[in-house]
């Protein structure tokens, strides 16, 4: 893998990175906290990484105050 490719899947794995971590602010905004988000580690590896933000899991309680708590911005 070349210097460009090693850069650009970097930058992608920044991008998820930072995605994650507006996911999980937004949620502790709304009073949710999803204990294993984190990046897909298997997405990460290759030469040509397509990195996934892993919403893990949580009990069915937690996901029925997601659900409410993304109820309420649909519109």
């Amino acid at each position: 893998m070349g210097m460009a490719e090693r850069s650009a899947a970097a930058g992608k794995i920044r991008d998820a990175e930072q995605a994650r971590d507006e996911l999980r602010a937004a949620l502790k905004g709304a009073g949710i906290t999803l204990p294993s988000l984190a990046l897909d580690g298997v997405s990460l590896v290759g030469d040509f990484p397509r990195p996934l933000v892993d919403l893990g899991r949580c009990t069915p309680q937690l996901a029925r105050r997601l659900a409410e708590a993304v109820g309420k911005c649909v519109t």
